[in-house]
């Protein structure tokens, strides 16, 4: 008989049984072999676009983050900074009482006069309205 179709018909039982669509793309994928076909050619810059567009996002991610961090920073050394002025403040208000000058200046040889001051009062016998000078 004829070996030809004998053979023939031993390869188309030893050929597996056809993939699916979706095996086929999966396969082709990870093979590389779908950069090669004419339309992904024709759509490659498109895929750079796209690939541009999630670096962005991703970029634009990381420098939110670190605004973030930036901002808790600035926040926390904000109220340190308040709390060291509220402290301050009342430190210059306690030593700036009178009874506390008082302590400061006696050290100095300084004392507090006990006696009011007095208003000098000086009475002109005419009181003329000054005049302008030419």
């Amino acid at each position: 008989m004829n070996k030809f179709k004998e053979k023939e018909e031993e390869e188309i039982q030893e050929l597996p049984r056809p993939l699916g669509k979706v095996s086929r793309s999966i396969i082709s994928v990870i093979s590389g072999s779908f950069l090669t076909r004419r339309e992904m050619l024709q759509q490659l810059p498109f895929v750079f676009f796209l690939s541009l567009l999630a670096i962005g996002y991703i970029a634009n991610g990381y420098y939110a983050e670190e605004k973030i961090r930036q901002l808790n920073r600035v926040t926390s050394e904000l109220k340190e900074l308040h709390s060291e002025y509220i402290i301050t403040t009342s430190d210059l208000m306690f030593i700036s009482k009178q009874s506390e000058v008082a302590k400061a200046a006696e050290k100095l040889g300084i004392r507090e006069s006990v006696v009011p001051p007095k208003k000098i009062l000086i009475k002109n016998q005419q009181q003329k309205p000054p005049q302008e000078k030419d």
